[in-house]
């Protein structure tokens, strides 16, 4: 099993910046693909983000290209999210996710392992 922790969700202004993090434990994989998605209430989850372990590729959904940036840390199985230039509609809970893949999926249905998700909330 593997675990995943999200830290740095709150309370941001439109146009100011917030950095999410995602501590992953348990069991490892040699290919992994990790991802951020989003969720408001009544909408399904959507992808936001994702990475593949060993960082040579990463994917973005349109609406957070330019804006956001994915990266991670293998030494210390942490994902971040930098999110700049954030805007109300991203106000979202914002899950973690891990699959075992050496290729980026965009459906959730991909990703076997998610995290409890963090509020983030972009005040006007």
């Amino acid at each position: 099993q593997v675990q995943l922790e999200e830290s740095g969700g709150g309370l941001v202004q439109a146009g100011g910046s917030l950095r999410l993090s995602c501590a992953a434990s348990g069991r490892t994989f040699n290919r992994y693909v990790m991802a951020w998605f989003r969720q408001v209430p009544g909408k399904e989850r959507e992808f936001v983000a994702a990475i593949t372990r060993t960082g040579d590729m990463s994917y973005y959904a349109d609406f957070v290209k330019g804006r956001f940036s994915i990266s991670g840390d293998n030494a210390k199985n942490t994902m971040i999210l930098q999110m700049n230039s954030v805007k109300p509609e991203d106000t979202a809970v914002y899950y973690c996710a891990a699959g075992e893949s050496s290729v980026i999926f965009r459906n959730r249905l991909s990703y076997a392992y998610w995290g409890q998700g963090t509020q983030v909330t972009v005040s006007s």
